[in-house]
């Protein structure tokens, strides 16, 4: 009898890809672990414990089936793993990256919760997909059967890209709008390549059209095409624009130059290393070289900003967080990352004002202690009074997350409703808003959120479309 692969977390440690050494990795944006060979992603893979119910897969928003993958994986049957794991994922080589494993599967692993260390869901996530590009196993895109019907989507991003790849599948025609140059939103202009190399989603931006998908880039909504044009060109709308409204600090000094959004900064990097013509970057408005850096934020676009100014050559770069590390929303393997590469991290800080006249010089900074839960459970900090003092800085970037532009005004569809928060108001299982065909998914209908959140929204919506289609043409063949 083959003696059993799995259950052994016992005697097998947890193990995670080998990381470059942090002063080889400042010098450059390339993703900082390397690849698992097959015998580590066996092993690794042969340390999940199988369990009646698994809660790696009930605590991933797509419910991957990550115990049938894993214990593939461990038999050596990559191509069968690869086959599960993306009948559930449209990008799993990109979850398996960028997604917060510790606090979604790894966080919520059976033998990380009895003391043996989770097993390394997402570094055989993305080996098992790598594995497959490597090999020819990722199939072109090719419909058994066209279809008539045509559906429009609003914004490249990982909602949008996901459901464009679930209608295409099905024969659907499927034209995605973009405001930018290239596809990808926040996977190709907002992440750092040290977390996702470019090439990475470009290579399934060309799966995408190369599987005719058909791509309509610089195009602002509003301005160069109108909603109304968009409507009677196909028999449904997507809308999956993500939220690109940064927050602000109303802060005495707060529009001094030198004082920069988190998204443009962020744009810019990635711009460069693409290769692009950056006069912003090249000018030292959005690049940190030589310089003293303050961010401004404890989430993930924090962290992102932090490692990437220890990658430009900044001076310092210091982050200020107004709570204490075990409250901050970002992934603490972020942190660490960050800490090893000689980020600093101010904790129980917020800015209170900054100085400088026409250039930031400093930010005025109130020390922060944590009171009383707030409404959503976490300690709310409260301001230390007499505790003010200046952390100097030449570039200060805030990093305070991103709210939803006013999409009925830029669109001019004033009946489309939203909620309070601005968000596109639409059911949360069919995606549909109030207008008879229009859909929405990702951020700008459940805010600011995760990558695979907005993969599972633009799954969920993509399966609505083709059952509105299918109802149609039921009722026309009655």
């Amino acid at each position: 009898m083959a003696k059993e692969p799995m259950l052994k977390f016992v005697d097998v440690g947890r193990d995670m890809p080998k990381k470059r050494a942090p002063d080889l990795r400042r010098q450059d944006f390339d993703e900082i672990y390397a690849e698992y060979a097959n015998e580590k992603a066996a092993e690794q893979a042969s340390r999940c414990s199988q369990c009646g119910v698994p809660y790696c897969q009930t605590h991933c928003p797509l419910h991957n089936n990550i115990p049938d993958w894993l214990r593939l994986t461990a038999q050596g049957r990559l191509r069968e793993a690869y086959d599960i794991s993306q009948s559930t994922n449209t990008f799993p080589e990109i979850c398996g990256r960028i997604c917060p494993q510790d606090r979604l599967c790894e966080g919520n692993c059976v033998i990380e919760n009895s003391g043996h260390g989770t097993v390394t869901i997402g570094s055989v996530e993305k080996y098992i997909t790598d594995t497959a590009f490597q090999n020819g196993w990722v199939q072109p895109i090719r419909p058994v059967a066209e279809r008539s019907e045509s559906v429009a989507i609003i914004g490249a991003g990982p909602g949008g890209l996901a459901a464009a790849d679930r209608l295409r599948r099905q024969g659907v025609q499927v034209t995605v709008y973009d405001r930018y140059d290239r596809a990808g939103g926040l996977l190709t202009y907002g992440i750092p390549g040290f977390k996702l190399e470019k090439d990475i989603v470009m290579q399934r931006i060309d799966q995408l059209a190369d599987g005719g998908v058909a791509f309509v880039m610089n195009c602002n909504v509003g301005t160069d095409i109108q909603f109304q044009e968009i409507q009677d060109k196909h028999q449904a709308i997507l809308i999956a624009t993500g939220v690109y409204d940064s927050r602000e600090l109303k802060a005495p000094g707060s529009g001094a130059n030198g004082i920069v959004r988190a998204i443009d900064y962020l744009t810019a990097s990635n711009r460069k290393n693409f290769g692009d013509d950056v006069p912003e970057y090249d000018s030292g408005d959005l690049n940190a070289d030589g310089k003293n850096v303050v961010v401004i934020g404890g989430g993930d676009t924090a962290m992102d900003c932090v490692r990437t100014a220890i990658r430009q050559g900044a001076e310092s770069v210091k982050c200020l967080y107004r709570r204490d590390k075990a409250n901050m929303p970002g992934s603490q393997r972020e942190v660490s990352n960050a800490e090893e590469e000689g980020v600093e991290f101010v904790w129980l800080s917020a800015p209170k004002g900054f100085t400088g006249a026409d250039h930031v010089s400093g930010v005025i900074v109130q020390k922060m202690r944590l009171g009383t839960p707030d409404a959503s459970g976490r300690q709310a900090p409260e301001i230390i009074e007499g505790a003010d003092y200046v952390e100097y800085a030449d570039l200060v970037i805030k990093a305070l997350g991103f709210s939803p532009e006013n999409i009925p005004t830029l669109w001019n569809v004033p009946e489309l409703e939203v909620t309070r928060w601005g968000t596109v108001m639409a059911d949360f299982q069919t995606h549909e808003t109030n207008l008879k065909g229009v859909y929405a998914c990702g951020d700008i209908q459940r805010g600011a959120s995760l990558v695979v959140w907005a993969i599972r929204d633009g799954r969920e919506a993509a399966d609505a479309i083709l059952e509105r289609f299918s109802q149609v043409t039921r009722i026309a063949a009655e």
